[in-house]
């Protein structure tokens, strides 16, 4: 029987605020297997969390920033290959808009993150060759245009979440 194929389920957050009239994002600088990157603060869903908790865990861990998601801007599916290595990876990625605090006093980064930092659409769309996944810019661009969905349209079946009773 072959292994059952699985997306990775991934999610990222789209921060903005105004910094001297001009619009920028919150993005990290990280480590990556192909050098240093630029994502949104992002990362794997982990098991028994939902998705709002997933990137609001996300966000605090990478910038140290309290994030609380109010809109889902996009569902976005992308694959990646690495032809050296002969990884094949399909993501399923969940980008939300939302409000952030400033970071927390002393916080210390995640591994691998290197740095925050607000940059403006200009200045991502001229960075591509830097970002970790395309759909850093895409998010931003559908962000932009004023995509957004209301977050109760996800749902979360409560009994998954519930305490596993053990007889």
């Amino acid at each position: 029987m072959s292994e059952r194929w699985k997306p990775n389920v991934t999610v990222a957050a789209l921060i903005d605020k105004v910094v001297d009239g001009e619009q920028r994002f919150l993005l990290v600088e990280e480590h990556t297997v192909d050098g240093l990157r630029l994502n949104n603060p992002a990362g794997h869903l982990n098991p028994g969390e939902t998705l709002l908790q997933g990137v609001s865990r996300e966000v605090l861990e990478e910038t140290g920033c309290v994030f609380v998601p109010t809109q889902l801007v996009g569902v976005y599916l992308s694959r990646v290959y690495r032809q050296a290595s002969g990884e094949d990876i399909t993501y399923l990625r969940f980008a939300f808009a939302g409000t952030a605090s400033s970071p927390q006093p002393g916080w210390v980064l995640d591994d691998g993150v290197v740095r925050t930092l607000w940059m403006t659409p200009a200045e991502i769309r001229a960075s591509v060759h830097r970002h970790r996944n395309p759909l850093l810019l895409r998010g931003i661009e559908d962000h932009l245009a004023g995509k957004r969905y209301p977050l109760d349209m996800l749902t979360v079946d409560p009994s998954v979440f519930a305490p596993q009773i053990k007889a």
